[in-house]
């Protein structure tokens, strides 16, 4: 029976480790990068709908703290 020899384990890992890179490189090509004008805009809208959300959870705390201390004003 022949002998059937495996490739050397480093020889394997690296041809598995290039072909990664060429997949991923290929992957790269098919990405369609945006506009300065689209991330401008997408910035903006992030930071709006950040700070929206800032001020709802605030006053929501706001009402939380002065419903507790009322409660609490009831009890002592």
């Amino acid at each position: 029976m022949a002998e059937v020899k495996k490739e050397n384990w480093f020889k394997r890992t690296g041809g598995r480790i290039a072909k990664w890179f060429r997949g991923m490189k290929s992957e790269l090509k098919k990405v369609v990068w945006p506009s300065w004008s689209q991330v401008l805009n997408n910035t903006l809208v992030v930071i709006v709908v950040s700070v929206i959300f800032a001020i709802v959870i605030g006053l929501i705390d706001t009402l939380a703290y002065k419903g507790i201390l009322a409660l609490l004003g009831l009890i002592g």
